[in-house]
C-alpha cells in the first residue's frame, strides 16, 4: 500500500445520470477551481488522487452503475492508486447511511445539496462570489443551464422529489447573469434543464414565469439557440409558445415526457392529465409552431400495463407522429406509491414492450428524416469523427437526437454555423453536403 500523496490534490470528477448532475459537476469544479485545487473531470490519464463520484438514484440500472463505479473506485483506492473516494449525488442522498455501511473504504458521502460540505473536506469554504461561475465539461459551444432545483409533484414511478426537494426557482436575475457568463466563454447554445421546466416561477413569483425568462435570455447578445428540455404536460404554460415563435433564437423544440398514453396508466402514474388532454395539447402546440419538433420519454411495464394500453400507446404514435421518442422500463422504486402496487411484470417482458415501442417508433422516425430530403437546414457543428463532421439542427439536441453527418471538401470549425443541404436520410440520422 502506497503512502498518501504528498503532491498537490488533483481531483477526478465522475458524473452519471442526468444533465442536471452534469452541472452540479461543473458547479464543483468551478469552486475547486476557484479555490487553486487542480480539478478534472472524468479524468483518462488516472494521474489524481482524489476522485468525486455524483451518482444517480433514478432507476434501477442507474443505480447499478451508480455502485458499480463506486466500487471501481474503491479497488483503485484499495491498490493504492487513490487517496480518497468521495460519494455525492441522487444515490447517495437517498442510500447513504445503508450504502456507508455496505462500502466503508468510501471516506465520505453527501447528499444532493451538499457542496460547502464536499468543500470543507479540501478545506475550503464555498465562494457564493462564485454563483454561476462553472468548469465546463461539455464542447465550449453549448452548456447545460438549471434554472430550478427540486419537483413538487407526486408522480407515483418517482422518487426524485425524496432525493432533490421540492421545487425552488433560481431569480431571473440569477439566470440571466449566469447565461451571460457562459456566453463570453464561447457557448452559443444554453439547454435550459430543471426536474419541471413549466413550473417555473410559481414558487417565488406566484406565476409560471417561463415565458418571461425566455424573453430575458432571448436578448441576450451572442446567444444564438436556446432549447428547452423537461416540460411538464399538466397545466403547460401556452404562452411560452408565443414567445417561442418570435424569438429566433428559441428552438422550435420541446422535450415533454409524456410517460404514457392510456388514462389507466395516467391515473396510476397520478400524472393529472388525461388522454385526451394530451391530445388536445399536442394539436394546439403543432398549431401555433407547425415547425415545433416535440420529444418524449415513456415508461414501459408500469404496475397493471395490459396490451390494450401498449396498443394505446403505438396507435397514439401512429397518430401524433412525435419526432423523438425515448422508452424507459418501470422501475419498482422504495417509498414511491407506485411501490405498493404489484411489480408483476418480468424484466424480461418489460424489455420486450419497450423494444417493441422502439420498433414501432423507429418507422415513424425514419419516415420523418426521409421528409428532409432536399431541405437546407441551419446546423450547429459539434465534433469531427472519421474524417466527417458532426453536427445539429435545431430539432435535434445534445445526444438524445439526431445527428447530421456533414460532407466537405473544407475544413470546418466546431462550434460554429453553416448551411448544410439533407440528401440522405437515416432512421435516426440525416446526411448533406455545405451550402456555400
Amino acid at each position: 500500500m502506497k503512502n498518501k500523496s504528498i503532491k498537490p490534490n488533483k481531483v477526478n470528477i465522475i458524473t452519471l445520470g442526468c444533465s442536471k448532475n452534469l452541472v452540479d459537476s461543473e458547479v464543483l469544479s468551478g469552486q475547486l477551481h476557484a479555490n487553486a485545487i487542480d480539478v478534472v473531470h472524468e479524468n483518462k490519464k488516472l494521474d489524481h488522487n482524489i476522485v468525486v463520484v455524483n451518482t444517480c438514484g433514478f432507476i434501477d440500472k442507474a443505480k447499478e452503475e451508480s455502485i458499480n463505479t463506486i466500487l471501481d473506485q474503491v479497488e483503485l483506492k484499495r491498490r493504492g492508486k487513490l487517496d480518497k473516494v468521495f460519494v455525492t449525488g441522487c444515490l447517495s442522498e437517498r442510500y447513504r447511511s445503508d450504502l456507508s455501511l455496505e462500502i466503508p473504504e468510501v471516506d465520505a458521502w453527501f447528499g444532493t445539496l451538499e457542496l460547502p460540505q464536499i468543500l470543507n473536506q479540501f478545506n475550503v469554504d464555498y465562494k457564493q462570489e462564485l454563483v454561476g461561475e462553472r468548469l465546463l465539461s461539455t464542447p465550449k459551444h453549448y452548456a447545460y443551464l438549471k434554472i430550478a432545483e427540486g419537483c413538487n409533484r407526486t408522480c407515483s414511478f418517482c422518487a426524485i422529489p425524496l432525493m432533490r426537494g421540492n421545487h425552488v426557482s433560481k431569480t431571473i436575475e440569477e439566470i440571466v447573469a449566469e447565461a451571460k457568463k457562459l456566453v463570453s466563454m464561447g457557448v452559443k447554445e444554453i439547454m435550459l434543464i430543471a426536474q419541471e421546466l413549466t413550473y417555473y416561477g410559481l414558487d417565488i413569483y406566484k406565476k409560471r414565469a417561463l415565458a418571461d425568462l425566455l424573453k430575458y435570455l432571448s436578448d441576450i447578445e451572442g446567444l444564438h439557440w436556446i432549447r428547452l428540455h423537461y416540460a411538464y404536460p399538466s397545466k403547460f404554460p401556452l404562452d411560452i409558445l408565443d414567445v417561442m415563435k418570435e424569438r429566433s433564437n428559441i428552438c422550435n423544440y420541446l422535450d415533454m415526457p409524456l410517460q404514457h398514453i392510456s388514462d389507466p396508466m395516467l391515473k396510476a402514474m397520478k400524472r393529472q392529465i388525461t388522454s385526451q388532454e394530451i391530445y388536445e395539447l399536442i394539436d394546439t402546440i403543432r398549431d401555433r409552431i407547425p415547425e415545433i419538433c416535440i420529444r418524449t420519454s415513456l415508461i414501459a411495464g408500469f404496475p397493471g400495463e395490459t396490451r390494450e394500453d401498449v396498443e394505446a400507446v403505438k396507435a397514439f404514435l401512429a397518430k401524433t407522429r412525435l419526432d423523438r421518442v425515448g422508452i424507459f422500463t418501470y422501475s419498482h422504486e422504495e417509498n414511491t406509491s407506485a411501490y405498493e402496487l404489484a411489480d408483476t411484470l418480468s424484466s424480461e417482458e418489460k424489455e420486450a414492450r419497450a423494444q417493441e415501442i422502439i420498433e414501432f417508433q423507429q418507422e415513424i422516425s425514419f419516415e420523418k428524416n426521409q421528409e428532409r430530403i432536399g431541405h437546407t437546414y441551419k446546423v450547429l457543428i459539434d465534433r469531427k469523427e472519421a474524417g466527417r463532421y458532426i453536427g445539429r439542427t435545431e430539432f435535434d439536441s445534445v445526444e438524445v437526437d439526431n445527428e447530421v453527418i456533414i460532407n466537405s471538401s473544407k475544413a470546418l470549425k466546431i462550434g460554429e454555423f453553416i448551411q448544410v443541404k439533407i440528401d440522405k436520410a437515416y432512421d435516426y440520422d440525416l446526411e448533406g453536403e455545405v451550402v456555400a
